[in-house]
């Protein structure tokens, strides 16, 4: 395995929306089944791993300082674990650049763990497969497989097993960020606690439909988030947010996974700049982004010779 002194590896990995969250009730091992349908947006962060003399972990970018940058970060947990795989150190520096919200139900943590698991790979020409890589990001995190993947796909048990799903077109949103996280373990608690006898998960037909169809307005009436009244209970303002984006023109609004972000479908994408500046302007969030569906999950940028894979 070459671990050329100098050489470095750039990943590419964007956010998730989730457009369906099904939620079950709480298993055994603590998780819960869902029936997650996920759609890769364009923000991204981008990962580089280098050789250095023991694992770390940097981070610049918007609100670098709530990312860890010790063992629990899941970028250093992929090399870990990668390493092991192998049975050598994981003696890389992984620098994170972020663009996609810290701890804003988009996935930005998991993104960073798929990222750095393919730059390593990389790195390190593990000749990793495609399964084997998988596997890794499934005992990283739920979200962290569809990270590695993109596009669009409907995840299953606890998200981790996905099945890919076909989108005709584009779809077009806007990211209302707020101020502070939510956790995601909390939020679960507080869907436990708002939802005990909560039934099996199951994907709904018309969002699969429109998805495929690239129908923004079927989407728009199809969307649901079994997490969004917890969300809401435990951060009452973000029902100003989504009325927020509502009244701006948006098709539909929308908590995004555990939240706090909202996610609001716009028709194209000039009705989304237009959308975020209402936003911006409204108060009731500390930015906006616009963004388009359709994107593909982590894919090497920058490889050692300068070559992208």
């Amino acid at each position: 395995m070459s671990t050329t002194r100098g050489a470095a590896v750039t990943v590419r990995v964007p956010a998730k929306v989730n457009v369906q969250l099904a939620v079950g009730g709480a298993r055994p091992d603590g998780f819960h089944d869902l029936a997650n349908v996920f759609l890769a947006v364009s923000l991204h962060d981008e990962v580089t791993v280098s050789p250095a003399d023991s694992l770390r972990v940097t981070c610049e970018g918007p609100d670098a300082d709530q990312v860890p940058l010790d063992a629990t970060n899941l970028a250093a947990r992929a090399a870990h674990l990668l390493a092991a795989r192998r049975g050598i150190s994981p003696d890389v520096h992984v620098h994170i650049a972020k663009d996609i919200p810290v701890a804003g139900g988009m996935a930005g943590g998991s993104a960073d763990g798929a990222g750095a698991l393919l730059a390593c790979d990389a790195l390190w020409s593990t000749g990793a497969s495609h399964a084997e890589l998988l596997d890794i990001c499934a005992e990283l995190g739920s979200d962290v497989p569809f990270s590695l993947v993109g596009g669009a796909a409907l995840g299953t048990g606890r998200g981790e097993q996905l099945t890919p799903l076909e989108l005709g077109a584009p779809f077009h949103w806007v990211f209302a960020l707020a101020d502070g996280g939510l956790s995601t373990p909390t939020v679960f608690r507080e869907f436990d606690r708002l939802t005990p006898q909560a039934g099996p998960p199951e994907a709904s037909r018309a969002l699969v439909e429109a998805l495929r169809t690239g129908d923004a307005g079927a989407l728009a009436g199809a969307l649901v988030n079994d997490l969004q009244p917890a969300a809401l209970s435990l951060r009452p303002s973000l029902a100003d947010t989504l009325a927020a984006g509502t009244a701006a023109g948006a098709l539909a609004g929308i908590v995004s996974g555990s939240g706090p972000t909202t996610a609001f479908l716009a028709k194209d994408a000039d009705e989304a700049d237009r959308i975020a500046a209402a936003l911006r302007r409204s108060g009731t969030c500390r930015a906006a982004r616009a963004a388009h569906s359709g994107v593909a999950g982590a894919t090497v940028v920058r490889a050692p010779g300068g070559a992208a894979g």
